[in-house]
């Protein structure tokens, strides 16, 4: 859900400058199951619970387990207790939930008959996931890593300070174009990302008025705003991710393992 509806994410033409980062493999837990969500200084790889397909846990989104037996979407993973990791796209994850695949597959991680899912929970990570990238983009805001206004971003483009350039969902077509020539005549790519939501929800994200257009000048600001922005989008649409479409795996069913008959 989009809220309001705007024009998808123009992600497969864009990428961070100077470089682009996947996280790092230093370990590898080949589990769909933790027990707190944390860790720092490296990247340990999870398993989808549905897929079994491994991954680094900041590719999946994981599930936490409430006292109630309720399971909600944690994509900061950091709440407390048992967690259960995902890797599919919202399509598949709202169809394995209706065929009950996915409450059996949770009941199996968690060890636990006590496990109860919304029949929303697609719609929650997806709003969860908008949420996290609003989020990174006021906090980058407040850091000083980012300027806005259609001025302040072409000088900063042709100055080659731009790692990452992003337009609001209902940005003019002439403005677009003039900052996407201005990053490219700075070093930059080819072309601005387009942001699924337009200037009213970017403002209130940054805390600023009338956010069009707006430049990230650090490069590792740069990357986690595109990370978080590459999870919700991915989710979405499995095949629109900013590396891809890898992070949120396959979006089909089919690929899902039946323990049943394994």
């Amino acid at each position: 859900m989009r809220d309001p509806q705007n024009d998808p994410l123009e992600v497969a033409k864009t990428s961070v400058r100077p470089e682009r980062s996947r996280g790092t493999r230093a370990g590898r837990v080949s589990t769909s199951l933790d027990t707190n969500g944390s860790g720092e200084g490296h990247q340990p790889e999870r398993s989808c619970i549905l897929t079994r397909r491994t991954a680094p846990r900041e590719e999946l989104i994981r599930l936490a387990l409430g006292p109630d037996g309720q399971v909600a979407p944690d994509v900061r993973a950091r709440a407390p207790g048992r967690g259960a990791w995902i890797g599919v796209g919202r399509q598949a994850l709202d169809e394995a939930n209706a065929k009950g695949k996915l409450k059996g597959a949770l009941a199996r991680a968690f060890k636990s008959g006590e496990v109860i899912v919304s029949p929303d929970l697609g719609e929650k990570i997806e709003k969860a996931l908008r949420q996290q990238a609003l989020d990174r983009l006021g906090m980058e805001a407040k850091a000083g890593n980012l300027v806005n206004g259609a001025e302040r971003v072409e000088t900063a483009a042709r100055q080659g300070k731009v790692r990452l350039l992003i337009h609001a969902a209902d940005a003019g077509e002439d403005g677009r174009k003039k900052l996407d020539q201005a990053w490219r005549v700075g070093g930059g790519d080819q072309q601005g990302l387009v942001f699924p939501e337009g200037r009213t929800i970017l403002s209130m994200a940054l805390g600023r008025e009338n956010v069009v257009h707006l430049a990230l000048t650090d490069a590792a600001a740069a990357r986690r705003v595109t990370h978080a922005i590459n999870r919700w989008q991915a989710f979405i649409d499995p095949d629109a991710g900013l590396d891809g479409g890898h992070s949120a795996g396959p979006g089909a069913v089919d690929d899902f393992v039946d323990e049943g008959n394994s």
